[in-house]
């Protein structure tokens, strides 16, 4: 009994490399595209989870800084495997981006590669991605006028005023609104969820969260080293930011590049190549490493930036299945929920729609794209390819 129960558990971890591996090597379009990706294959392909679940766990994510894209695909680990499902979930989704991202350091300085007629046609992929995301988290999260209302204030709000820290309060006021409306509110969540990790691992994991974020700095201060310098830059990084991906790009550029440990050319460089590979967009640390102190600081610059997302959600997972049972929690996710999809659509116009359809034949390649994802029920690595070719033969009209 004990050795089939060791082999399921191997074959599931297995199981949870390789999907995420598919995923780290096909999900370009940062961090909204990543959630549309995840969602298709999670929840609607595998069944991993279900709706409400996602929905929140991408509601927690959305409220803690760092990347909020690597964070659900750590949770949605952790909860298939355990501990080590959620690191072979990280590995997966964001080792592809790392290595690229390393080795172009090498040959990418000084060149731009952002206006390459592939990327443009993976942009218009995530326009796709997006608009399936949202149409199926919107007819589940805003069923009733109250969370449609939410969820267009937010969305307003989000487009009005673009800044990280105005989208926590968003989230912040949409639980009390939420809160207030539908304390009273039934609604079934369905199965319990079980995370495989204890509580006293999630003390234990906030507990070092803060405390390499206090004592890095003074570390660094006792101490001459290049690389607790390194590591404490960013770690504080990826600490410190609210809002994914595109908002800790220019937080490296004030970090590095006035600092001299980087010129603005590579930098630049930098930024194209990372718009270039599939994953996350905090990978972007891997390549700034790499240009300072070869593959050594890159990968010190991985794990230094992603290590605050890593005890985050460890932190907070053994809590968080209570907490949105509770009665008085729930009404607040409901809101917190609903002002998420309207937070999406705003991401959807603002950038992935302004930095992909420019042209009536960008919007109809994304319409294809759209058809064949929704309607064809096509593999999203194979929308993927067509993006990229049809992007480069899009170049020659």
């Amino acid at each position: 009994m004990d050795q089939n129960k060791t082999n399921r558990s191997f074959k599931s971890l297995i199981e949870i490399l390789l999907v995420s591996t598919r995923l780290g090597l096909t999900s370009f379009g940062g961090p909204i595209a990543h959630l549309g990706y995840f969602h298709n294959e999670y929840v609607r392909r595998r069944k991993w989870m279900d709706e409400k679940s996602y929905a929140d766990l991408v509601a927690l994510c959305q409220f803690l800084p760092g990347p909020a894209s690597s964070q659900v695909g750590i949770g949605i680990g952790v909860m298939r495997g355990g501990f080590f499902g959620g690191i072979l979930a990280f590995l997966g989704f964001t080792l592809p981006s790392v290595i690229a991202l390393v080795i172009l350091a090498s040959f990418f300085k000084g060149m731009d590669v952002s206006n390459a007629g592939w990327i443009h046609g993976l942009k218009i992929v995530a326009v796709a991605v997006v608009a399936h995301a949202i149409l199926g988290m919107s007819k589940n999260l805003t069923p009733d006028i109250k969370r449609k209302t939410i969820a267009l204030i937010a969305l307003v709000v989000t487009l009005m005023w673009q800044n990280a820290y105005v989208q926590v309060g968003i989230i912040i006021l949409a639980a009390l609104v939420g809160f207030l409306i539908y304390k009273r509110h039934n609604e079934s969540y369905g199965s319990k969820t079980h995370f495989p990790i204890s509580r006293g691992f999630g003390f234990v994991s906030l507990a070092l969260f803060f405390a390499l974020l206090f004592l890095l700095p003074i570390l660094r201060e006792f101490t001459s080293s290049n690389w607790i310098a390194l590591f404490d830059s960013f770690y504080r990084s990826g600490s410190l930011v609210f809002g994914g991906g595109h908002v800790v790009l220019p937080l490296l550029e004030r970090e590095f590049v006035p600092t001299g440990w980087l010129d603005k050319e590579a930098f630049l460089a930098g930024y194209g190549a990372t718009q270039a590979v599939p994953g996350p967009l905090f990978t972007f640390a891997a390549y700034i490493g790499a240009v300072i102190n070869g593959w050594q600081g890159g990968l010190i610059a991985t794990i230094a930036i992603f290590l605050p997302a890593f005890l985050l959600i460890l932190g907070t997972l053994p809590f968080w299945d209570t907490l949105r049972r509770n009665s008085k929690v729930k009404g607040a996710l409901m809101g917190v929920n609903a002002a998420v999809v309207g937070i999406l659509i705003a991401a959807f116009y603002n950038p992935i729609w302004t930095s992909s359809i420019s042209a009536p034949i960008d919007f109809a390649f994304a319409a294809i794209l759209f058809s064949m994802l929704v309607y064809w029920k096509l593999p999203a690595w194979f929308i993927v390819i067509i993006g990229a070719t049809g992007g480069s033969l899009m170049t020659l009209i």
